[in-house]
């Protein structure tokens, strides 16, 4: 069978804020499974490719796909229906499946409110999809769908069908490399510079309350071995001239050890990499951070969200406004740069909360800062928190993109949140200290890599103030669909 795994065509959060397409990790995964079962597999990233429906359309024609395996978030999911949709006018028989963590929390929703869908694969996907193409390639309909875990289908009756939940995949090393190969590398680049993502575990033990991850992936943390993951990295060093990597582990660092291991490897093998990866600010250690620095990281990520501890506990984030603190001098008395990430927003927090969180950020000396709003992603404890509090303003999925704000707060008005986000960004970088300091860095101005962002929040504001929010008519039926 001939298999087409496709980002829609969107226009990409991630481009459009730091100026580099996402890198569909997921999809490689997905690919390397439908190729060790003897298809014929190709990924098409419409969104990096800059298509729009039509061109996508084309692309897919061109590959007469049997079935169409899309991957969507939350603000991408009515390109993902159009993808659908396009996938069955060039033939009505194919099967559509899509995956991800929006339509894992909302599948009977999806497949009322895009026909064209014919499955929905819920949380890990590999197993799921492994099985779905052995059953189809004995009986290609979506009847054969029937009782493979994981899957919510649409029988051919037009009955919406849920099968039983798929245990997490243990053993992580079980899983193919992903096909890398089928990655068109030069869509990726930060700057001039090609770049490469690797997961090396899945899963967070931790329970965030605006986080999907623990839900999509687990509360149990799994892990490639440090073998795996170092042939991982050497694979895309040497065979796809990858210097810069970004690892998308949740937390690098939830095993300390096993991370100064692999570092220790990276070192003891001579690959030749830069990269970057996530830690809490409570499980970064001075041994640990110098071990990353050691062995080509440059900047660790630190989930910090707040200034207040009132607001973090109100997040159920499980650590202190000093342990950021401490964390972001561990990271740069071993020479990282520190990245901060600070969510406003949240209903309990009143204006003099997020003034202090802004603040905090200018004064712990951190490279970068990325501010978001607190966002109800169906799935988590924030959705269910907002959908019981009548906090919930829009269902138009399209703003649920972290810079515009989609929920209403219990002390402030949506507007205010959103101009609060704009002083964010334009007091933390535009700041005197910084900004001259920024313009003399002869490896070039952070300033104008974050400029998209803060355009970005100002047109957010724009369209904020132009529009009034409302509760959508559809919100009962997403309340059915939750039970």
């Amino acid at each position: 069978m001939r298999v087409a795994l496709v980002v829609p065509p969107t226009r990409s959060s991630i481009a459009e804020v730091l100026g580099v397409n996402g890198i569909p990790l997921g999809l490689a995964y997905l690919a390397s499974i439908a190729r060790e079962e003897g298809h014929d597999v190709a990924i098409f990233d419409f969104a990096a490719m800059n298509l729009d429906i039509e061109s996508s359309k084309l692309k897919l024609r061109e590959f007469d796909p049997d079935i169409v395996g899309i991957s969507s978030t939350t603000p991408t999911i009515y390109d993902a229906y159009g993808i659908a949709r396009a996938a069955k006018e060039i033939n009505e028989n194919s099967i559509v499946m899509i995956g991800g963590p929006h339509v894992t929390f909302l599948p009977l929703y999806t497949l009322r409110s895009c026909p064209q869908i014919d499955a929905v694969v819920r949380g890990e996907g590999e197993e799921t999809f492994r099985e779905s193409l052995k059953a189809l390639e004995r009986e290609f309909s979506v009847d054969s769908l029937k009782g493979i875990r994981g899957i919510t289908y649409r029988s051919s009756s037009g009955e919406i069908k849920e099968n039983q939940q798929r245990p997490l995949i243990r053993d992580l090393d079980s899983l193919p490399i992903p096909a890398y190969d089928l990655i068109d590398w030069d869509l990726y680049r930060v700057g001039k510079l090609r770049y490469g993502v690797i997961m090396s575990s899945r899963g967070c033990p931790f329970n965030c309350i605006f986080c999907s991850s623990s839900l999509q992936f687990g509360s149990i943390w799994r892990a490639h071995s440090v073998r795996r993951v170092v042939e991982e990295l050497r694979l895309l060093r040497e065979d796809f001239g990858i210097r810069e990597i970004e690892f998308l582990d949740d937390t690098f660092t939830l095993n300390r050890k096993r991370a100064r291991e692999i570092c220790d490897e990276i070192v003891r093998e001579g690959i030749d990499l830069s990269w970057s990866a996530s830690s809490r600010v409570n499980t970064l250690d001075r041994e640990t951070a110098d071990s990353m620095r050691r062995a080509g990281a440059h900047t660790v990520y630190l989930g910090i969200e707040s200034g207040t501890q009132r607001v973090l506990d109100f997040i159920g984030k499980g650590i202190t406004v000093t342990q950021a603190v401490d964390a972001v001098k561990t990271a740069l008395k071993s020479g990282l740069q520190a990245l901060g990430s600070f969510v406003i927003g949240f209903p309990v927090e009143r204006k003099e909360d997020i003034e202090r969180t802004i603040g905090f950020a200018k004064s712990l000396g951190l490279k970068y800062a990325q501010f978001t709003v607190a966002t109800p992603y169906p799935g988590t404890r924030l959705w269910d928190f907002a959908l019981k509090n009548k906090l919930i303003a829009t269902l138009n999925w399209r703003l649920y993109t972290t810079v515009n704000v989609v929920m209403r707060s219990f002390h402030l008005k949506m507007n205010q949140i959103q101009r609060m986000l704009l002083k964010a960004y334009l007091t933390f970088y535009l700041r005197p200290s910084y900004f001259l300091k920024d313009l003399l860095n002869p490896k070039g101005s952070v300033i104008r890599r974050a400029l998209p962002s803060i355009m970005r929040a100002i047109r957010g504001l724009l369209r904020m103030e132009g529009n009034r929010y409302n509760y959508d008519e559809d919100l009962d039926d997403i309340l059915k669909d939750l039970g």
